[in-house]
């Protein structure tokens, strides 16, 4: 990659994340997404103070929910978000970290892969490289670090199956708050 375009990418990282993302008008915020991000579906929302770590490597569909304080890190490897989707305040879904086993301190990670109609809960953290089938729920606080099944909730660190949600799932969200 140039440095001119890793240049650009800080620079749009930097504004979003430490300027654009306090300000209390959703429709600025969004306006900036919707050139900034890879992609953002019709109806989704991204509340206040969350921060994206490569904008044009996240994806969101359609009326997904993204509450106030998230962490999206779209660095190397994609996040793509169904449609349907809220995720909780603080909430974190990485795809780059490092191999705890490696004496050069090696990068790992992977892509995510979030369904429709996923739930994923309070400061709850997706770790790289998982796929969270369609209808799951990720409760508050849990570690993701394997796939989750499609209908499954899973919950603690790690985070493991505690229950299914009924299907099919048919709600369409529309959380559009004035001023988050």
């Amino acid at each position: 990659m140039s440095r001119t375009r890793l240049l650009a990418g800080a620079w749009c990282s930097w504004l979003y994340n430490d300027w654009l993302s306090h300000l209390p008008s959703r429709l600025v915020r969004t306006r900036a997404l919707r050139w900034w991000l890879g992609c953002l579906g019709a109806g989704s929302g991204v509340q206040m103070h969350c921060r994206f770590l490569h904008g044009p490597g996240v994806h969101l569909g359609e009326r997904c929910v993204i509450n106030h304080g998230c962490l999206l890190d779209g660095r190397r490897y994609p996040i793509r978000v169904g449609s349907d989707v809220s995720i909780g305040p603080e909430a974190a879904i990485l795809t780059l970290g490092h191999d705890p086993r490696s004496p050069e301190f090696a990068d790992r990670g992977g892509p995510v892969t979030i369904g429709d109609h996923v739930w994923i809960g309070f400061r709850a953290i997706v770790l790289p490289g998982v796929t969270i089938g369609d209808g799951a729920v990720v409760a508050a606080v849990a570690v993701v670090s394997r796939d989750v099944p499609p209908f499954t909730i899973v919950a603690g660190n790690p985070a493991r199956p505690i229950g299914e949600r009924p299907q099919p799932m048919g709600y369409r969200l529309n959380y559009r708050p004035f001023l988050l």
